[in-house]
């Protein structure tokens, strides 16, 4: 494989799978991860603080610095039509990822991009990958709203017709919070996504909501993996 770049250097934190997509439109779509390390926030719920959180991991411990090529080598030698990039945040190292992307797809393969939505995008990486699943934070994260809530970077993925918006939701009240951000950055497809770590707390959480974002007009998402598998790592 060759190309401009190709041996820039990722931060990973792990590849794994086949596997399925756990959450939003592509729910149960066989799937590749990518999972990229660092993140410029700190979810008080966030189930990957080994991506990120320097008080409990050793972060050299938990990365891997792979090449790009190194990367789409090891993506393409496991079998799936999916390949999902999540992270931590993955926009912190967008330079790095368009030539990933495009050699993902020169294999047939459908990128997803999984990201915070508080990096702006580049225009390479909108044009590269065939969507993003969105998941801005709500004040349930424990973050200020001036560091979670980007508005350039809502917007330009509202106009780019490639975004779905995923919202974690840790009770009712959370909802009139998306609701307003829906207004205020014009956004397109919604899917609301209980919290939880046990397949109890998702289903729980998504009976809990499940009414009101009908009503709504929004979409619901599992998370299947954790139905499934409990809060394993890798799945």
């Amino acid at each position: 494989m060759t190309g401009r770049g190709v041996a820039q250097e990722l931060l990973v934190s792990e590849i794994f799978g086949p596997t399925f997509q756990g959450e939003g439109p592509s729910v149960g779509q066989r799937a590749v991860f990518v999972r990229l390390s660092r993140c410029q926030l700190a979810c008080e719920w966030c189930d990957t603080p080994y991506t990120w959180d320097t008080s409990r991991y050793d972060l050299s411990a938990q990365t891997r610095r792979m090449s790009q090529s190194q990367v789409v080598a090891e993506v393409l030698a496991r079998s799936a039509p999916l390949v999902v990039i999540s992270g931590g945040e993955p926009l912190l190292q967008q330079d790095r990822l368009t030539w990933v992307i495009d050699m993902c797809r020169a294999h047939r393969r459908r990128v997803e991009i999984e990201t915070n939505g508080a990096v702006v995008p580049s225009r390479g990486v909108l044009d590269a990958a065939h969507r993003f699943n969105v998941s801005p934070k709500l004040a349930n994260s424990g973050m200020p709203v001036e560091r979670r809530i980007i508005p350039e970077a809502l917007r330009t993925f509202a106009k780019s017709g490639k975004a779905v918006f995923k919202f974690v939701v840790t009770a009712p009240g959370d909802l009139e919070e998306i609701a307003e951000l829906e207004s205020v950055y014009d956004l397109g497809s919604i899917w609301v996504m209980p919290q939880g770590t046990t397949a109890d707390q998702v289903l729980s959480g998504a009976r809990t909501v499940s009414e009101e974002a009908l009503a709504r007009g929004w979409n619901l998402t599992p998370r299947l993996h954790v139905l499934l598998w409990g809060d394993v790592r890798g799945r």
